[in-house]
């Protein structure tokens, strides 16, 4: 397979999206012949390994078929893009969602499933130095509460970052909240009254989901591919059958599974969900190893798209500075600001907004992007091995590697309990987050979020990981009655 380096990455990409949109557009129909290695690679320009590495990334989403002695075809209609979405149902993730975010708290724990960044960056203690001073500065200034849309250097200085994503926004635009939490909620509870219908993709990050269920908003969970996300005929369904308030999705670097939503799928999503406001997520945004597609806001010439952003995944979490960009809802959701807290954190917005204006964040961008794309490799390729070392693994599991973030989404066979699975790692040192906390149904019990933020080449991390491919290794292991085949 070849090196994982960002023009590599972007080529794999460009394949698979290509073969989608051929898909789309019926230049390919289920069951038909894909063109051989050689041919797409001439096809395309592209090399060899480049076309193997999309064919398997397709096969492994159940997108495409390989047929001995015929090459590969596309996959008949698949559960994901046939039949009748799930209809729609209240959130119960409350209870589950608690006791595993209490034990990842633990830091005797191997974080590896963390969805925090790594803040070991001369960036950071920058940051914290700034921090101090505005501190210093701020118990000589008269007590005051910082009103919506937040500290007016912050909002000026966001404009660039929103820039450097493709995002033309005049300071006014911007409203600073608590988080890009606070940011979907206040978008939430703007656009929906308790009992109302709200679109997710699935898996879904559970902050979402546990939103959904404090606000009494039921769900309608649209299947995901983790290499390219919402499944847009299964939306269309949707659609057709149940009256939708809002769309809540995250199409870049998505949490938990890294897809990617192509350029071509969110402009169709605009076109298809007609008037319909969405909510974008885009937290993870900022950390593509290499090129990603327009925001779905860029898009949007109608207004309709809420913007939804953070620092918390490319500086640190413990800031609590988020943004949103409401186009058509900004009046509501600045008022619903102002009464949901009377203000915002003046010592963090003000100490933030001098720290962007060094200019070091930019800098810090691209260092986290680059260590980030080195631990995934790293951290992919060991546990690879590590599971692979196990004869009855081979070909049972993938371990899906996205362009961007510091997370991936381990898909191991359907009877897997995940819940067990996270038991288990946590008695024998590891963080991990199980596939059901990503859901409603249990329908991706068999999978696991594992984060790399964290991943160092050293003998705790490798033991990690050896310990939990052994894990796992257990729970798959066959009788000797069984079959070793996948399923």
């Amino acid at each position: 397979m070849e090196q994982s380096t960002p023009r590599s990455k972007s080529k794999y990409r460009q394949v698979i999206q290509e073969l989608e949109v051929r898909v789309s557009q019926g230049v390919y129909q289920a069951g038909d012949r894909l063109p051989s290695i050689r041919q797409l690679s001439e096809q395309l320009a592209v090399s060899k390994n480049t076309v193997i590495r999309a064919y398997q990334e397709l096969e492994a989403a159940q997108k495409i078929e390989a047929h001995p002695r015929s090459g590969y075809r596309v996959a008949e209609r698949t559960q994901t893009s046939s039949g009748t979405p799930p209809e729609p149902d209240f959130v119960d993730l409350l209870s589950i969602s608690r006791k595993v975010l209490q034990h990842t708290l633990n830091s005797n724990l191997l974080p590896m499933g963390s969805a925090h960044p790594n803040t070991h960056f001369p960036a950071i203690t920058s940051l914290y130095a700034e921090i101090g001073r505005q501190s210093r500065y701020q118990t000589q200034q008269p007590s005051h509460y910082l009103l919506p849309p937040g500290d007016e250097q912050l909002r000026k200085q966001l404009v660039s970052v929103n820039q450097w994503l493709g995002i033309s926004a005049f300071p006014h635009e911007i409203l600073i909240t608590h988080g890009a939490q606070q940011g979907i909620s206040m978008a939430l509870q703007a656009l929906t009254r308790p009992g109302d219908t709200v679109v997710i993709d699935s898996p879904c990050y559970f902050g979402n989901l546990l939103l959904l269920e404090s606000l009494g908003l039921k769900a309608v969970e649209i299947p995901a591919s983790p290499l390219t996300g919402m499944d847009l005929n299964q939306l269309a369904l949707a659609l057709k059958q149940w009256p939708v308030a809002a769309i809540l999705i995250n199409p870049s670097y998505n949490n938990p599974t890294g897809s990617v939503m192509p350029a071509a799928a969110r402009q169709q999503l605009l076109t298809l969900t007609q008037d319909i406001p969405i909510i974008e997520d885009d937290v993870f945004g900022d950390l593509g190893y290499g090129d990603r597609p327009p925001s779905i806001y860029s898009l949007d010439d109608s207004q309709r798209v809420i913007y939804c952003n953070s620092l918390s995944k490319t500086l640190d979490s413990r800031l609590r500075i988020g943004w949103l960009l409401a186009g058509r809802y900004q009046s509501q959701i600045e008022k619903r600001l102002l009464a949901d807290n009377m203000g915002s954190l003046n010592l963090m917005q003000s100490a933030v907004a001098e720290f962007l204006k060094t200019g070091k964040y930019r800098a810090h961008l691209r260092k986290v992007q680059r260590y980030y794309q080195r631990n995934q490799r790293q951290f992919c390729q060991a546990l690879t091995a590590a599971l692979d070392s196990y004869p009855w693994l081979l070909g049972r599991y993938h371990l899906y590697q996205p362009d961007g973030g510091f997370l991936c989404w381990l898909s191991l066979p359907e009877h897997t309990d995940s819940d067990q699975l996270y038991q288990q790692a946590r008695a024998a040192g590891i963080s991990l987050l199980p596939g059901s906390m990503f859901c409603t149904q249990k329908q991706y019990r068999h999978c696991l979020r594992l984060s790399y933020a964290a991943f160092e080449d050293t003998p705790d991390w490798q033991q990690g990981i050896a310990a939990l491919a052994a894990i796992i290794a257990s729970h798959l292991q066959p009788s000797s009655s069984e079959s070793t085949g996948f399923s």
